[in-house]
């Protein structure tokens, strides 16, 4: 009995290792494999009082955040409450556990939710896209990846016509300049924090905007959208995984007299997927958590750097605009 019970707890443990690495770089591929993946995503209707946000944690596991006042960017703000309920599919619906009066159930991608002493809300799975998705580079911009080759970068290396998570930096190089760049991270179930979709975009090789798949989480400082080591987003604008994101960026360089001196620190306002998450940012560092770049600032251009933290996130339509 002891030799039949060793034996079964070694295969699920080893069970649960393979669950943990699967890993879905493309859409098609991930709806085809895993059912999970259509039901992931936002529930939204126009005027209604709530949003939700769907979650795949694997093996029809499901966490379900419920927004007050809508989705983020339709309605909802980081001042108003979100719920955390969890769920489990069974025969083709997931069924969320009460939790601080709500309770909510997922049907034919319909999202019921039903809070105490009110009427039920139903809302339909939407697939929302960047408002700056495709953007054209305009006169006078710098492209630094366009898909037909990695010209542009040390140590780049491209694959079907995308740029890949490498650790590249950009042979160009900025002061003051608007950044146009988009990403897509894995589709990683099992995965949980750090480890689910991670890469960054630093400015200057030094200040970082993280790259996560932070999906419907709180917004953190190492978050997608965080100022690593800097500054929380002041929401989280994160799309589901395996949709293409994108980041816009106005940079201004460190400002210095005469004589070397630094007299200004450097400042960003960022845009992910068309939503304002910092605003004027000071960034009151030399550089941030794993910044290539090292030492004290000086008065010089810097390079874009795209960071390698060993998850296949990929880049595309990468443009600078130098700033007069």
């Amino acid at each position: 009995m002891k030799t039949l019970l060793i034996a079964f707890s070694l295969s699920t443990l080893f069970l649960t290792a393979a669950d943990q690495s699967k890993t879905w770089t493309d859409p098609e591929t991930a709806l085809r494999e895993d059912p999970d993946f259509a039901i992931q995503g936002e529930y939204h209707r126009k005027g209604a009082p709530v949003g939700g946000q769907v979650v795949a944690l694997g093996n029809g596991k499901f966490d379900l955040y419920v927004l007050e006042g809508g989705l983020p960017g339709l309605g909802w703000e980081k001042k108003n409450p979100r719920i955390k309920l969890s769920g489990s599919l069974e025969e083709g619906t997931v069924t969320f556990a009460k939790a601080k009066g709500v309770s909510a159930l997922l049907e034919e991608k319909i999202l019921t939710i039903q809070q105490e002493g009110k009427d039920a809300i139903k809302l339909a799975r939407i697939s929302r896209q960047s408002p700056t998705l495709d953007a054209k580079a305009p006169e006078g911009a710098t492209v630094l990846f366009d898909g037909t080759s990695v010209e542009h970068w040390q140590n780049g290396k491209m694959k079907n016509g995308l740029l890949q998570a490498t650790g590249a930096t950009s042979k160009p190089k900025f002061k003051d300049y608007k950044l146009h760049l988009e990403f897509r991270t894995p589709y990683k179930p099992f995965a949980r924090g750090q480890g689910r979709g991670n890469s960054g975009v630093y400015f200057g090789g030094r200040w970082e905007t993280q790259v996560l798949d932070s999906f419907a989480l709180d917004g953190k400082m190492n978050e997608c959208g965080g100022i690593y080591s800097i500054a929380e987003p002041d929401v989280n604008a994160c799309l589901p995984p395996l949709t293409w994101q994108t980041y816009d960026v106005d940079f201004t360089a460190a400002k210095f007299d005469e004589n070397g001196k630094r007299t200004a620190w450097p400042r960003m306002t960022v845009k992910l997927n068309g939503i304002t998450i910092h605003k004027d940012r000071e960034l009151a560092k030399d550089n941030t958590t794993a910044a290539p770049g090292k030492g004290a600032l000086k008065d010089e251009p810097l390079p874009v750097y795209l960071q390698n933290h060993g998850n296949p996130v990929v880049f595309r339509n990468i443009w600078v605009l130098p700033k007069p």
